[in-house]
């Protein structure tokens, strides 16, 4: 059984990277709801996006640095943004 992959303290960059339409933030735009300590404000919470909850994290789009992750999550971005 695989360990699960925890997430990096400090990083953020699932809360920043992506689009998140039902908050209307844009990719590259920080969320509102990320504080200080780049940790979500709304994590567990209701109104917490699903497609937020549904995200976890993993090496493959984690990768060993907080740079690492901002940098595939933004081609991940670029890659599935519609036409």
């Amino acid at each position: 059984m695989a360990i699960p992959h925890a997430c990096r303290p400090g990083c953020g960059a699932c809360c920043i990277a992506p689009s998140i339409s039902s908050l209307n933030k844009p990719a590259g735009v920080v969320c509102v709801h990320l504080d200080g300590h780049l940790r979500c404000r709304i994590f567990g919470r209701p109104e917490r996006p699903e497609c937020c909850s549904g995200l976890q994290p993993s090496v493959e789009m984690c990768g060993e640095s907080r740079e690492q992750a901002l940098r595939w999550l933004t081609d991940l971005e670029a890659l599935t943004r519609p036409g």
